[in-house]
């Protein structure tokens, strides 16, 4: 196995140009979109597309309740 690299994918611009540079950089990239309950539940979408675009092998979706501390 090579070298991995985890980035979180957010699904915006910048997150996915980190895991190109670490395709780039002879890592194979893993994806970790964290679901806080966002209000945009497109940056979700945005995120599970950019993953099969970008043909990562494992992409982790965290459902994780932050209301405890504030909201989106």
């Amino acid at each position: 196995m090579g070298k991995i690299a985890v980035a979180l994918l957010s699904g915006g611009a910048d997150s996915a140009t980190v895991v190109a540079c670490a395709r780039r950089d002879g890592f194979e990239p893993y994806a970790l979109t964290i679901d806080y309950g966002q209000r945009h539940r497109v940056e979700l979408e945005m995120a599970t597309r950019q993953a099969a675009l970008q043909k990562i092998k494992k992409h982790l979706v965290m459902k994780i309740d932050l209301r405890a501390i504030g909201h989106s």
